[in-house]
């Protein structure tokens, strides 16, 4: 059996290094960290579990750099986006974080994605709620795009990419993590 964690980080929990360590010592074979860049205090969406949204979801750490140091002070813990929202993100950054992240560490990454929930969240980023799913299938191909061995381009409705070289690839393959 694996058991792994996912948990808030935040500016008021435990560092991710001493989480990190803390959870490769006991055998946990992963940890998970949500992504909210910011919650809008004004807002229709309601919290996904019903009532007052707890105050972790406005201080989250951005999950990618603190990965980035947990990844750094483990040798055998998977870490992970639980989730991502990619559609609210650059693909061609993302995909250079992603890339990056599962290269120092080792090929540890599973990168979750997802679609979100706070409907101003996405929009403070430009993102049309209606369009959402179709966004995201859209920055993923343009991420694997980059991915690939050979430069090649990307034209989506919502992404694009001329050929490039883009480095360094994921650990993982054949596939991305």
């Amino acid at each position: 059996m694996r058991i792994a964690t996912t948990i808030f980080l935040t500016d008021r929990t435990v560092t991710p290094v001493r989480l990190a360590r803390s959870l490769e010592e006991r055998g946990f074979h992963a940890l998970y960290l949500p992504e909210h860049t910011h919650i809008p205090v004004s807002r229709d969406t309601g919290a996904p579990m019903g009532g007052e949204l707890p105050d972790e979801y406005g201080r989250t750490l951005d999950p990618f750099v603190a990965l980035a140091q947990a990844a750094a002070v483990t040798r055998r813990l998977r870490v992970g986006t639980g989730i991502t929202l990619v559609a609210q993100h650059d693909p061609i950054v993302l995909a250079k974080q992603v890339a990056t992240l599962d290269h120092l560490s080792g090929g540890r990454l599973t990168f979750g994605v997802g679609y979100g929930w706070n409907v101003e969240e996405a929009a403070d980023h430009g993102v049309d709620w209606r369009t959402r799913r179709e966004r995201v299938h859209d920055h993923l191909a343009l991420m694997r795009t980059l991915w690939a061995p050979e430069p090649a381009a990307h034209t989506g409705p919502y992404a694009t990419v001329s050929a490039s070289a883009a480095h360094p690839k994921p650990a993982q393959t054949p596939r991305e993590p």
